[in-house]
């Protein structure tokens, strides 16, 4: 409440005071990267326990496996969604670039991600510690797992190691909840700066790609992600929407996805999912399963192309795109990126369409709520499906879980009890889970 309180108090002084609020802008990203300072030993962590406590290293490469398979599918649906409502909807058409707005694309194309090999490269960290303070989601993926895998091969020696991982990934929720109680400060500020920056006249030119971008996301989560959740989980997607429903609100306060993924964690854990799947799937769907980045990337490809009266014909959209989704994969947790990496991929395909990404600048902070929603809602999905498949689901604790009869401890994200719990069998005659190692 108290976030929703301050959304609508910000925007109000951004309509109603655009300079000064435009000046608050500094409190918004202060919270984000409070979030993000976090993020790097809560992925440790999470990964570490997830890995450690599982008696078969397979039995890991098992549950990665079926989750890079899934981001990779999802993703050609989220293409293919964007790529048939920008069709249809023809975004760009009307509206022509100005003189003005012709550098800004070129410079985010400088600022693109890297690719290839320096991508690969760009993985490994320079010392063991130096993935925790540069923030490098990937590099922290690396060092987890291969902390993980050592631990696991040490067996019985290796347990207290874990058990004080534990106590340590404690901690760190514990602080994490600390920081929350700032959220309200960050909504404020960010919502003021971001309506104060833009007005309301200066987005009713391009309402269009707006409104067909978010009904877009909308049609993605509801329609295909919903659809896959019951047919293959025999879940209602409401439910989960609904059980995550301060998570959206925090995304949506603060455009950013990164500051919901500790909340995540926990929650996925409490639902029923096992700890091995959700420390392996979240951190890395954040990093490959970016369905909302998918649909920006194919609707602002489709309205930078109208706008700059120079259509693409359906093969060079595929191409393009399919570019982008590889692109895109290296530029998770990096502030901006959805908007570098399509500046990136015209540059390499159409550099004549690099100036029309001057036009997607000023709604792209509006653009990015919907498109961190959507990642976000695609990551939990995807969670409680690999869970499903692997006997690491317990459905009768997470319809205890819906029906309120388990509620989540918002005053903390620490789930101290199914830390705790003995080795129960899954609801619905699945194997029964391994108890954690904490």
């Amino acid at each position: 409440m108290a976030v929703i309180l301050a959304a609508l108090a910000g925007a109000a002084l951004g309509l109603t005071a655009p300079g000064a609020a435009v000046e608050l802008k500094p409190l918004g990203t202060g919270f984000v990267n409070l979030i993000k300072m976090m993020i790097s030993p809560i992925i440790f962590c999470t990964l570490v326990l997830g890995i450690g406590s599982v008696r078969k290293a397979a039995k890991v490469g098992r549950v990665g496996g079926l989750a890079l398979g899934y981001f990779v599918v999802m993703s050609f649906f989220a293409l293919a969604v964007g790529l048939l409502v920008g069709n249809i909807l023809h975004p760009g058409g009307g509206l022509h670039v100005t003189d003005a707005l012709k550098d800004a694309g070129h410079a985010q194309a400088a600022d693109a991600p890297t690719e290839g090999v320096d991508f690969v490269l760009g993985i490994i960290p320079a010392t063991l510690v130096s993935a925790f303070t540069e923030g490098k989601v990937l590099q922290t993926l690396l060092v987890a797992l291969l902390v993980g895998f050592a631990l696991q091969a040490m067996g019985p020696v290796g347990e207290p190691v874990l058990r004080g991982v534990g106590h340590l990934q404690k901690l760190v929720f514990r602080v994490l909840s600390m920081i929350m109680w700032a959220a309200p400060v960050g909504a404020f500020g960010a919502i003021a700066a971001v309506v104060g920056s833009a007005g309301v006249d200066a987005l009713k030119a391009l309402a269009t790609i707006m409104l067909g971008f978010y009904l877009t996301c909308l049609i993605f989560v509801v329609v295909i992600l919903g659809l896959v959740l019951r047919v293959f989980a025999g879940m209602n997607l409401l439910h989960l929407l609904r059980y995550l429903a301060r998570e959206f609100l925090l995304i949506v306060s603060t455009s950013s996805s990164e500051s919901a993924l500790p909340r995540l964690i926990a929650k996925m854990e409490h639902l029923g999912v096992g700890r091995p799947v959700v420390g392996i799937t979240v951190p890395t769907g954040y990093s490959f399963n970016l369905d909302g980045t998918m649909i920006y990337l194919t609707m602002a490809s489709l309205f930078i192309a109208d706008v700059m009266e120079q259509p693409l014909a359906l093969g060079q959209q595929v191409s393009l795109l399919l570019f982008m989704m590889v692109a895109s994969k290296g530029a998770a947790g990096v502030s901006g990126s959805g908007m570098a990496v399509l500046a990136s991929g015209l540059q390499s395909h159409r550099p004549d369409l690099v100036d029309g990404v001057g036009l997607i600048v000023g709604i792209d902070r509006f653009m990015s709520e919907a498109r961190a929603v959507t990642n976000f809602a695609g990551n939990a999905v995807a969670t409680v499906l690999i869970g499903t498949w692997t006997g690491e689901f317990d459905r009768g604790r997470a319809q205890r879980v819906f029906a309120g009869e388990l509620p989540f401890d918002e005053s903390t994200p620490v789930d101290d009890d199914a830390a705790v719990a003995p080795a129960q069998p899954a609801a619905g005659g699945g194997p029964a889970k391994e108890p954690a190692v904490v």
